[in-house]
């Protein structure tokens, strides 16, 4: 990528539009069903794993695309993203030129929190079941899914306790919402790694026994949360 950045003028940031192509690669160590991009000889990238099984490549063969590549300069150096138009018909971008993505982790979060927010009110709006599906996910206010930025942030600047009242909001909100199923657990684990740093074991063995105690029986064994409990020897 960072080949590509200098050839084209773009290693301060810029855009890229241009041809690449699809190429398995069933020698690859880590995933025999890998599929890399290449843009001018360069690999700029694999596609998901979940996609490869979906593209029409010959086994040794490769496919052209469209490729977009969007970059640019972080403190620690280029960031750099790319797409791939798996499509026949001209591609249909979600990001342009003028419209760039999230780059850094910052921008991204925010993102994520706003796309997060945006789902639930456009749910609560849309009325019938699918309003009160998320109806039960919310504590004063607010959905739990929309904790999770707020936490993570809270974590990052080491402001603990109040990370910590998030989680446990969330964990009510994800319990109200599991409707049989399992509730989401990573509220659950974030509250339990903030009561390890405060070095308040007990109240993370309770936190955790919770999740158990409302999870059904076939979700629990091999669960990340009976794991990190019976670490604990709770």
């Amino acid at each position: 990528m960072s080949a590509l950045a200098e050839r084209h003028g773009i290693a301060d940031g810029g855009y890229l539009e241009l041809p690449g192509s699809l190429q398995r690669e069933p020698n690859n160590e880590v995933d025999a069903n890998a599929v890399a991009v290449l843009v001018e000889a360069e690999r700029v990238g694999y596609l998901p794993g979940y996609l490869t099984s979906e593209v029409n490549i010959p086994i040794d063969g490769s496919r052209t695309v469209r490729v977009q590549i969007f970059t640019e300069l972080a403190p620690k150096g280029l960031r750099a993203e790319a797409w791939a138009w798996l499509g026949s018909e001209q591609p249909q971008w979600e990001w342009t030129e003028t419209k760039r993505p999230p780059m850094s982790s910052k921008a991204k979060a925010e993102a994520s929190h706003v796309q997060s927010s945006n789902m639930v009110r456009d749910a609560l709006a849309s009325g019938g079941d699918r309003a009160a599906q998320f109806e039960v996910g919310m504590v004063k206010g607010v959905h739990y899914l929309e904790l999770v930025e707020p936490i993570k942030q809270l974590k990052r600047e080491g402001r603990l306790e109040e990370a910590l009242v998030l989680c446990c909001a969330a964990i009510e909100g994800a319990e109200g919402e599991r409707d049989g199923r399992a509730p989401a657990p990573w509220y659950t684990e974030q509250a339990a790694i903030i009561l390890r740093k405060l070095g308040r074991r007990d109240e993370e063995l309770v936190v955790l026994k919770r999740w158990l105690a409302v999870c059904p029986p076939q979700f629990r064994k091999d669960s990340r949360i009976a794991e990190r409990l019976a670490k604990l020897g709770g």
